[in-house]
């Protein structure tokens, strides 16, 4: 461990911080002194009434709190913040109404366009209304097969404002994928772009939408964005399709009436894969992401209204929800499409000088390889007002962070950040108040009671174990969809340790009271941080007639992981190149690029348990060289032995 930081914040930086501004609002509340981030992080979780009030104090949220702020707080299960509160999450990012910037959108080096926060309000008041008049009310789905544009942004606000409720997938998914989604939770209305770019292609989306509208009973209507311009002909070829200016045509701009619903009223559907059966549809309301994204977005982050804040992101993943939160803070947001990877990896930075980009957001895979592409920002771009970068999806290995300090920028927060879908933020973030080491996310989120615990559910320092969280917050889903009882809510998060958040991450409490995460303690993929469950690939490959069964598990492979797919094949079956490439085919169609596997193994055997189960766990652990600590209840345990040091697994 490294005896100095790699960056420490000036302090007239910390004078100027939000952090710093709630830190004396709590002190003149509570009467206490909090001399260290530390103290305010301590206070946060034993008086969490009094330190979320505050926050929806400091945060300006519109709506009326209501006197009860919380409910149950000595049980996650049934803990209920400001349950008689009233707000809207759309009405509070749409505060603005100006001619300043909402939102730039840039996809490679195709389009280019700027929305002013008059013309974004303008828009959703027309999408709200053209809703509104097929039908779509308070609890409604609205789905978006979409990209990352600014009409996406205003069809969800449009929805948010209505109570209904906005849930997406991105346009890499195959049909397969999205109809596991979208299938399981029913919208009544369908968003899609009239294709995309990606390196420099023009991606056709026409069949996919066309079989995903007929697959969808549930969809009366699909509205087409404008993209490549081609709507009209897009929309001639899908059913029940049309363009977002018919759409909207009837309807002139006006004020928006915004539904103003409880706390924990539903507003996004998101979704997170598990290893069994289809993914999880987890359901998160309008108060928890409104106050949770506030809270990181000014005290952690430090977006101050006018900052230009970016992020990398698809609209299958938490970050675009996260991003578009921005808006709450009065930032302009930089959205993107395509390849990252454009002009040579030029783009993003040449996008990030020209709206002088305060906040970059990317992930670790993506500064891994533009360390390898030995591309150095700081030689070619001026990035004056880059106060901060943002890596989350993976770990950020130690010389990451020495590349990004010598080569992007020295002057900046390097915030490595940790949460996920399930609770759509952040257990462990950065801070602008606080040094950054080597290899460490800076802190636990204020108002998380995060800890590292053993097996036995006692706390480490200094060591790897489960990362929990012990007391409840409010960005906690409102429950699965289709769980009427909770039971897989319970199953996912409170089977592991009586009564505490497991959230399936193996990570580390250090000296500096930072953070260290080394991934996965589950099954689940993390390939690039996007999770991928293995019940979706293992859907597409028994569709292979070759293949009688697979196992696929995560491999630590150069600071991320890759998908290892192992399959055994029928008798006469050799896994040569072409069914290689049938099966990755089949699986990049099927469900989407990211689940395809690295590496793909024949193998003679898979080990199960006494009743049949398949047991990722054990192989993982094998081919990273680890002790299996279930072998007694394995059905045939002499099967681990082949997949002990597999060559190739080395390549």
């Amino acid at each position: 461990m490294q005896d100095t930081p790699l960056w420490s914040p000036r302090p007239e930086r910390i004078a100027a911080s939000h952090l710093t501004a709630f830190t004396r609002l709590m002190a003149s509340v509570s009467g206490a002194s909090y001399p260290d981030y530390a103290s305010l992080w301590q206070a946060s979780i034993e008086q969490p009434e009094t330190f979320w009030s505050l926050l929806w104090d400091y945060g300006k949220v519109i709506g009326d709190k209501g006197k009860t702020l919380l409910l149950h707080g000595d049980s996650m299960a049934s803990a209920r913040f400001f349950p008689e509160a009233r707000l809207n999450y759309a009405e509070n990012l749409l505060r603005r109404d100006d001619e300043a910037l909402a939102c730039v959108f840039w996809s490679e080096d195709k389009i280019k366009r700027e929305m002013r926060y008059s013309e974004l309000n303008a828009l959703v008041s027309r999408l709200q209304q053209a809703m509104r008049g097929m039908g779509i009310q308070s609890g409604d789905r609205v789905a978006g097969f979409v990209t990352n544009q600014p009409e996406t942004l205003a069809a969800m606000l449009a929805c948010a404002s209505l109570g209904a409720i906005w849930t997406s997938c991105s346009t890499d998914f195959g049909l397969d994928g999205c109809l596991d989604r979208f299938g399981q939770t029913e919208p009544k209305l369908l968003f899609c772009p009239d294709g995309c770019w990606y390196n420099g292609k023009a991606i056709d989306l026409a069949p996919r939408v066309a079989a995903l509208s007929a697959a969808l009973p549930s969809v009366s209507r699909v509205v087409v964005l404008p993209y490549l311009g081609e709507g009209e002909t897009f929309a001639a070829h899908v059913g029940k399709a049309e363009t977002l200016q018919a759409f909207i045509a009837a309807y002139p701009a006006r004020s928006i009436e915004y539904t103003r619903v409880p706390f924990n009223h539903p507003l996004f559907i998101l979704y997170s894969s598990g290893t069994t059966g289809k993914p999880k549809c987890i359901v998160h309301g309008h108060g928890g992401t409104l106050l949770q994204h506030l809270k990181e977005h000014q005290l952690h982050a430090d977006i101050h209204a006018g900052d230009t804040l970016f992020y990398f992101t698809t609209c299958g993943w938490m970050m675009w929800n996260w991003l578009a939160s921005g808006l709450a803070s009065g930032a302009t947001l930089l959205t993107y499409d395509g390849s990252p990877f454009t002009g040579a990896g030029r783009v993003l930075w040449d996008y990030a000088e020209q709206y002088h980009c305060s906040h970059f957001g990317t992930s670790a895979k993506y500064l891994d390889s533009l360390r390898k592409l030995e591309l150095k920002p700081a030689e070619h771009w001026r990035l004056d007002a880059l106060r901060a970068v943002f890596s989350t999806g993976s770990p950020l290995v130690a010389e990451s962070f020495d590349w990004v300090y010598a080569h992007i920028k020295r002057d900046i927060n390097l915030a490595s950040i940790s949460g996920g879908t399930d609770i759509v933020s952040c257990f462990a973030l950065g801070n602008a108040c606080l040094p950054v080491w080597a290899g460490e996310l800076q802190c636990r989120g204020l108002g998380m009671a995060v800890d590292v615990l053993d097996e036995a559910g006692k706390p480490l320092r200094g060591q790897k174990g489960e990362l929990v969280c012990s007391q409840p917050f409010p960005s906690m889903p409102v429950g699965f969809w289709n769980d009427p009882q909770g039971k897989r809510y319970h199953q996912a998060y409170f089977s592991r340790f009586a009564g505490l958040w497991a959230h399936g991450d193996y990570a580390e409490i250090t000296a500096h009271d930072g953070l260290i995460i080394y991934g996965r303690s589950d099954a689940v993929l993390n390939p690039g941080g996007v999770r991928i469950g293995t019940a979706e690939i293992y859907r597409q490959v028994e569709a292979i007639p070759e293949v009688l069964e697979s196992l696929a598990v995560g491999q630590r492979w150069q600071g991320d992981e890759r998908v290892v797919l192992f399959v055994r094949l029928q008798a006469a079956a050799t896994l040569d190149s072409q069914l290689v490439e049938r099966i990755r085919r089949q699986i990049r169609d099927g469900a989407s690029p990211r689940h395809v596997p690295a590496r793909i193994i024949a193998v003679a055997d898979i080990p199960r348990t006494q009743s049949g189960k398949i047991v990722e766990l054990a192989v993982r652990n094998i081919i990273h060289g680890e002790p299996v600590n279930n072998v007694s209840a394995l059905a045939n345990p002499d099967a681990l032995a082949l997949y002990r040091d597999l060559p190739e697994l080395q390549l």
